[in-house]
């Protein structure tokens, strides 16, 4: 097929895996975030949990992962901005594994549940950034072209980056 052909032939099986897979991943981490808001004790539940397991300023620290996960997770589900959105993810996964999951061991179905579910949505957002968020997503319909290895580099460098800054300055774990 010319390019021009394809250029006006309709979504493949790529692009509505893609879309499945963003809306899956972006949708259930905007629900997350969500939750740390409204669920069960609100975003003072959230933070009295979060000063319990070491972080320096839970308060702020609730909403900034309540922010977090809404907004990258929406962005993500959307395709808007996709290596930003992607790296928001897999920051807020790597400060979970970090701070919560990784001390319990592998396995997500053991108490406390392991870090396995964090480490594989962390690695489908990087995925979705390295691939771009395919032609069902509002960066195609934008014409916001950042793909490839430079979304590769971009999601890695940010989402890796972010995180270790927050735990660098502001986790100190409870012995």
């Amino acid at each position: 097929m010319s390019s021009f052909g394809a250029a006006l032939a309709g979504p493949d099986q790529i692009d509505v895996g893609l879309l499945v897979v963003r809306v899956c991943i972006g949708g259930f981490l905007a629900y997350h975030g969500y939750n740390k808001v409204f669920g069960g004790g609100g975003l003072s539940g959230t933070a009295a949990w979060f000063g319990s397991i070491g972080m320096k300023w839970p308060r702020l620290q609730a909403r900034l992962a309540a922010t977090t996960e809404i907004a990258a997770g929406l962005a993500l589900a959307f395709g808007l901005l996709t290596p930003l959105s992607a790296a928001g993810v897999i920051g807020i996964m790597i400060v979970a594994i970090a701070v919560a999951h990784a001390k319990v061991g592998f396995f997500v179905f053991l108490p406390n549940q392991g870090w396995e579910y964090c480490a594989t949505i962390a690695l489908m957002a990087w995925s979705v950034g390295v691939i771009g968020p395919g032609r069902l997503s509002l960066d195609h319909a934008l014409d916001i072209h950042f793909t490839g290895w430079s979304g590769a580099v971009v999601t890695s460098i940010i989402g890796v980056s972010s995180a270790s800054l927050l735990l660098a300055t502001s986790y100190r774990p409870k012995s």
